[in-house]
């Protein structure tokens, strides 16, 4: 009897002590260039360096948003967007940004904006500002990334579109959850 309450505890704290393997929580480097691929088709070329170099900074991403955005500057300049922001879990929100900018900056485009997204506890925790920098070349279309950090989470936005425009500009990024007008 002793044997056998014996076996029966160590099978339990054996069972107890084995790791239970939760889900994946980040998206492959592979999913991310694939996905990115389909989102922003033919026009694509270059993405799959700049993914890279994206992953080597800063690792596999735990969330994603793909959407839109139209902005334009002389000197000041504003930029709206909106779009879906993706969990590995399978969650999905609806975002909206907006932002002012300041800077040597002159022109109008509109892009495709594919995000990655890096440390986000929570859905709720993306609506918020966060500081920008950004530089911008287009001359009928190109394809730009850059980084917005506010405390741990990370936004690297990659936008690949058209316009004219040029220019270095410094203000941050808003989302939010309904649209608004209001850059600021």
């Amino acid at each position: 009897m002793l044997k056998r309450t014996l076996l029966l505890t160590s099978l339990l704290i054996a069972f107890i002590a084995t790791p239970v393997f939760a889900e994946d929580k980040n998206y492959e480097q592979d999913t991310v260039l694939d996905d990115a691929a389909d989102f922003f088709g033919e026009g694509a070329k270059g993405l799959g360096e700049v993914i890279e170099k994206i992953f080597k900074e800063h690792g596999r991403p735990n969330a994603i948003i793909k959407g839109e955005e139209a902005s334009g500057a002389i000197g000041i300049g504003a930029r709206f967007g909106s779009g879906m922001l993706s969990m590995k879990n399978n969650s999905k929100t609806s975002v909206h940004w907006t932002g002012p900018s300041i800077g040597f900056d002159a022109g109008a485009n509109a892009s495709k904006v594919y995000v990655l997204v890096y440390h986000l506890p929570n859905t709720a925790a993306l609506f918020q500002r966060f500081p920008a920098i950004d530089g911008s070349l287009y001359f009928v279309g190109g394809i730009s990334a850059n980084y917005h950090q506010s405390e741990n989470i990370i936004l690297a936005p990659l936008r690949l579109g058209a316009g004219l425009r040029a220019g270095v500009n410094v203000g941050y990024m808003k989302y939010t959850r309904k649209k608004t007008w209001n850059p600021f």
